[in-house]
């Protein structure tokens, strides 16, 4: 009997068939062709799990010998002392593409295992070069009092694992507590996340009494719903309805906000009064109807609903109903809803109603600052220069000649703003309180020799002309480019406002001629300055990092 392929499965073979052809030097070199495409369906997952571009889930990979089970690891910013850490580890099966076969139960093992030594700081384990300095700046935070976050994405393209891996891992949360999480994330995980840009037609209940208004060609309505509705409504249309929300959920127990919501609605107490804790959901849609003849509890049909603020609630009330035991939650709690009637010319007011809605949870501002004037000068005199600059978050955005806003970001503030440990460890910020001291006054060709300084860097980092590179080298690359920076001004007798598109062609192909004297003085640098930190004695990883992390090192590079 044939074996039927699961259409999905198809999908994302053939996605990663064109990873695998198009960007070789992001997959292990020397490996086979099963090898190369699961490390493929790895930087595939990560993309799609963290939405970020391809070319920056390739630097998460971590796949080799003495990888402690882990193909990927992804460390996020800390937020009110605590972090989060995702651990990718992959199965792909290269000659099975049913879709059927369960996440192998050795797999899960190994994780579960991998979880309870990787994050003790004060247990020895041998790693590769990949993944070793990434602990270390795990384990680094922890021993400076910030409290990790874990969740565990066990990727296939197949089911999720069995029962008694299953055993396992409640074992093991028992130790744990609510502070790791195991997602299974397969071939219809990417798929449907791929489809989520079709639009939303819901049917929402009311309760109770409304107000519907007519404001400046706008419509307005503003309730209240029970939290069963939203449960049946994301049960019924998933993630599709925060397309243009500004967040990714931040999960159910990695959150404090999330786990407020939580305990509320849990709470007997409480939960009927879960109208007055809770900010309220914003809904923005093309158009709303309902039955004008009825006083209350209105049937209204929403075309188009997105939710672009309580994304964080909607997906935390799912989760919790979802797993509550019946008439567990109380049938009197509800939450406010506001639903906004929209023309399409609103684009920028509705990006305005986000960005002044969003404040319970931290936001991504990128995509807010997206329309600023300085980034459509930065988009314009970029162009003018051969490149392009992309103001928004968007998939596709990878290749040489595209520049993001997020890099220019980042390799500004490390190169021109001399704030290379801000630069790491506090992207989140970037578009936020950084904001300002990034961009203002900053014109197309010093963003983008700072990113080509930057790019060279790390491109250096990742694959070392050095048989024998120094142990800081994977700490050190927003560092290495701002001495880079320095030492190209000075060996042009340039000052930094100087730099424009009169010189920034001859300033490129400076840098390009000496860019190898560049890195070895810059390494040297940065060496010596170490030295005067800590003297002869070793050095440990975990050291090192936290030093770059602090800025210790900036007075003793002249900064």
């Amino acid at each position: 009997m044939a074996v039927v392929m699961d259409i999905n499965a198809s999908i994302i073979d053939q996605r990663i068939t064109g990873i695998v052809e198009d960007h070789p030097d992001w997959l292990p070199d020397g490996a086979d062709i099963n090898k190369k495409k699961s490390a493929a369906f790895v930087i595939l997952c990560m993309a799609t799990c963290l939405d970020i571009s391809m070319e920056e889930a390739a630097d998460l990979l971590t796949d080799g010998g003495n990888d402690a089970g882990v193909d990927g690891l992804h460390i996020g910013e800390v937020d009110d002392g605590e972090f989060l850490v995702t651990i990718f580890q992959g199965k792909y099966k290269t000659k099975n593409l049913n879709g059927d076969a369960n996440f192998p139960e050795n797999g899960v093992e190994k994780t579960v295992n991998t979880v309870q030594v990787l994050f003790d700081p004060y247990r020895k384990v041998t790693l590769n070069e990949k993944i070793a300095p990434k602990i270390e700046d795990i384990r680094s935070l922890i021993r400076d009092a910030y409290i990790p976050n874990v969740r565990v994405i066990l990727c296939n393209n197949g089911a999720t694992w069995t029962k008694q891996a299953d055993n396992w891992i409640n074992e093991a949360k028992k130790d744990y507590g609510d502070r790791v999480d195991f997602v299974h994330f397969n071939h219809d995980s990417i798929v449907n996340i791929l489809q989520r840009s079709k639009k939303v037609d819901a049917t929402v209940t009311m309760s109770g009494q409304a107000i519907v208004e007519d404001m400046n060609y706008m419509r307005v309505l503003v309730g209240r719903v029970s939290v069963q509705e939203i449960q049946r409504l994301f049960n019924d249309n998933g993630d599709k309805l925060l397309e243009r929300n500004i967040r990714r959920y931040l999960g159910l127990h990695s959150n404090r906000v999330n786990t407020a919501i939580h305990e509320t609605l849990c709470n007997a107490d409480k939960s009927d009064k879960f109208y007055f804790y809770n900010n309220g959901i914003t809904v923005v849609c093309d158009k709303f109807d309902y039955n004008a003849f009825q006083k209350s509890d209105y049937k209204v049909q929403i075309k188009n609903m997105q939710v672009i603020n309580g994304g964080q609630t909607c997906k935390t009330i799912q989760e919790t109903l979802n797993n509550a035991l019946p008439n567990g939650i109380s049938e009197s709690a509800y939450v406010m809803i506001r639903v906004y009637q929209l023309a399409e010319t609103h684009k920028e007011f509705v990006r305005d109603i986000t960005y002044a809605t969003n404040s319970q949870n931290p936001v991504d501002l990128r995509d807010l600052h997206s329309n600023d004037e300085m980034q459509k000068q930065l988009e314009i005199g970029i162009s003018d220069l051969g490149y392009a600059y992309k103001r928004q978050r968007e998939e596709g955005s990878g290749g040489s000649n595209i520049i993001t806003s997020s890099i220019v970001a980042e390799s500004v503030l490390a190169i021109w703003r001399k704030r290379p440990h801000q630069a790491k460890f506090r992207r989140k910020e970037h578009f936020g309180k950084l904001y300002i001291d990034i961009f203002k006054d900053l014109n197309a060709a010093q963003a983008l020799l700072a990113v080509l300084i930057f790019r060279t860097v790390e491109n250096q980092r990742k694959r070392p002309a050095d048989p024998n590179p120094p142990e800081f080298l994977p700490y050190a690359s927003h560092y290495i480019s701002m001495l880079i920076g320095r030492a190209l001004l000075n060996d042009q007798d340039t000052n930094f406002g100087d730099v424009s598109h009169r010189n920034f062609k001859s300033l490129v192909q400076a840098f390009e001629d000496g860019q190898a004297k560049y890195q070895k003085e810059a390494v040297e640098q940065i060496a010596e300055a170490l030295k005067d930190c800590y003297g002869d004695r070793d050095i440990s990883l975990q050291q090192l990092s936290a030093t770059f992390r602090r800025g210790d090192l900036l007075e003793m590079l002249g900064v």
